[in-house]
Formats: C-alpha cells, sequence, structure tokens
C-alpha cells in the first residue's frame, strides 16, 4: 500500500514538472525575449564585482565596441543628503540594431554605477518629488546581495532613456561606522544595443563573422530560420562550413576566394559600451562653517588694516600742517 502511494506521488511529481517545463518552453517560443538580457549577464560572468584589478568594466567583454559616456556628479556633497548622480548614454536615435532574430529594431541602453561604500540609491521616502520625476520608472538593482553602493539598471528603452538619473543617499560619518569625510572615487560604465559575444564566449548574431581557413566559397546556402552555411574549401581539400545567424549580411559569394580571418559579413553593430571615473568629496558642514569664519576674519582684518592705514595718514597730515 506504502509503495503504490509513493508511486502515485512520484508519477504525480514528475507530471507536475514536466507541464511546467512545457509551460515555460512554448512561452519562450511564442514570446522571445531577444537581447533583454544585460547587464543582468554582467552579474554571472564577475559575480563578486564588475570592475576587474585592471579597471574595466565587465560589460566591455561582451560589448566590443567602443562608445562615449558621461556622468554628472556634484563636486562635494554634505552627509545625509540626497544627490543626483546623471548617466548620458548618447547615441544616433536613428540606429537600428539587429535583434536576437535577425530583424531590425531599437537600442536598449544599461548602466552600472559604483559609488563609494556607504553611498547608496536613496529611499522612495527621502527623493524630491522634482528628482522623482526625472528618475521616472527605472528600476535600480544592486549589482550583489549586501552591496548597496553598486547598482545597474537596464535593459531600458535608449528613445526615453539617454540620461538615467540616479537619487544617491549619502552616508553621515556620524552614524555610519567606517565612513570618513574626504574624497572617493566613482566608477561608471553604460552600454547601448547589444554585446558581440555572449557570457559563454560564443557570438551574438550583432558582429562581424569570418573565415575559420583560406580557400574557395564552393557554396551558400540559405537557412530556413534565416542566416547562411557558408561551405569553404581548403587547399588541402578539407570542406569547412561556416553557420551564420540571421542577422549580418553576407558580403561574399560562391567561388570568391577568402584569405584566413576574412570577413564573410558586414558588421551588423550599432551600439557599445564606455566608461568613465569621477570623483566625489563628502564634505563636512562644520569645515564649510569654520572656512566662512575664517574667510570673514580674514576680510576684517584687510579691512582693519586699511583703516588704520588711513588714520595713519590722516595723523601724519595734520603733524606736517602743524
Amino acid at each position: 500500500m506504502y509503495k503504490v502511494k509513493a508511486k502515485q506521488i512520484i508519477t504525480r511529481t514528475v507530471v507536475l514538472a514536466l507541464a511546467t517545463l512545457s509551460f515555460f518552453f512554448a512561452t519562450d517560443i511564442a514570446l522571445p525575449q531577444s537581447a533583454v538580457a544585460y547587464p543582468f549577464w554582467a552579474q554571472q560572468t564577475a559575480p563578486e564585482t564588475p570592475r576587474a584589478a585592471t579597471g574595466l568594466i565587465v560589460c566591455a567583454n561582451c560589448h566590443l565596441a567602443a562608445k562615449p559616456t558621461e556622468v554628472e556628479i556634484p563636486q562635494s556633497v554634505k552627509p545625509d543628503t540626497v544627490f543626483e548622480a546623471v548617466v548620458k548614454i548618447p547615441y544616433d536615435l536613428n540606429s537600428q540594431q539587429v535583434l536576437g532574430d535577425g530583424s531590425k529594431g531599437g537600442l536598449n541602453v544599461g548602466a552600472v554605477v559604483m559609488l563609494p561604500d556607504g553611498f547608496k540609491i536613496a529611499p522612495e521616502d527621502r527623493i524630491p518629488e522634482e528628482m522623482k520625476e526625472k528618475v521616472g520608472g527605472v528600476y535600480f538593482q544592486p549589482y550583489k546581495d549586501g552591496q548597496d553602493n553598486v547598482v545597474i539598471v537596464g535593459p531600458l528603452p535608449g528613445e526615453q532613456y539617454q540620461e538615467i538619473v540616479f537619487p544617491v543617499l549619502s552616508p553621515n560619518p556620524k552614524t555610519d561606522k567606517g565612513i570618513y569625510y574626504g574624497k572617493y572615487p566613482v566608477h561608471v560604465g553604460a552600454n547601448r544595443g547589444r554585446g558581440q559575444v555572449y557570457p559563454t564566449g560564443d557570438k551574438s548574431n550583432n558582429t562581424v563573422y569570418s573565415a575559420t581557413k583560406a580557400g574557395k566559397i564552393a557554396q551558400i546556402a540559405k537557412k530556413e530560420d534565416g542566416g547562411y552555411d557558408v561551405t569553404i574549401q581548403a587547399a588541402d581539400n578539407e570542406t569547412i562550413v561556416e553557420t551564420i545567424p540571421a542577422g549580418p549580411e553576407l558580403i561574399v559569394s560562391e567561388g570568391q576566394q577568402v584569405a584566413a580571418s576574412e570577413a564573410l559579413t558586414s558588421n551588423p553593430n550599432v551600439g557599445g559600451f564606455g566608461q568613465v571615473d569621477k570623483e566625489v568629496v563628502l564634505q563636512d558642514p562644520s569645515r564649510i562653517k569654520w572656512l566662512m569664519v575664517f574667510i570673514g576674519g580674514i576680510m576684517l582684518s584687510q579691512t582693519m588694516l586699511v583703516l588704520k592705514k588711513k588714520q595713519v595718514e590722516k595723523v601724519q597730515a595734520a603733524e606736517m600742517n602743524f
């Protein structure tokens, strides 16, 4: 009896698991989500920190083209205050990128911001209403659990988010242990468009495909799902089949001789990645007050010296007349 019940439970569990897998498989086919994985893929390739010891941010491993990235932050901030860090991701809005299925579409954008220790995205109740309008519906995610100072966003539609506003809350050294007043670095990376390499090391369809060996192109066969199979006959009679996915356009023809590493397709990529480093000063308000007192004292001393000089000049003039 117990064996029968156990067998029934196992059977139901297997059926439920197969049904769940079938559901997810069917939704992936019916509603494919091409090119929406970054920058979360960066967490898979570099789970601890997005910035290597060389200073290179991990996004550059997949987004091989270099594009400009800009960031605007205050030169200095006071403790326990909310300020804006604006990441700018410029590109031509008329550009169309190759999507996962080979069709063309608009570019997405994403960004990673590495703030100093203690700095973090401000909670909802601390963000001013005016700043909330600038932030919009952007969702900020910590790069790693328990590491609130490293934040990633995206993918976002590039037409709407060429500027991403990060509402940052500065720490308070009086209440936060290990935080001190001083100058701190800020590292920012931002990409637009899809990458050329997947985290697995495989090429995406958003890059150039080249011949792995020199030879003559014997055949070009178009695949049903898009793309091509290019057959190359090498000088040693070895036959190589280069599989090209849907997206890149062929720039070679049958009968053409190609050299090793020669491009077989055009470069469909219109996006790229850029990073920039900035500095922010966590300023002690009391230092500013004492600086103002010092400057005021200097100005008062100079005024008194001028007045004293005029007084001496009057006394000297009176003595000369006497």
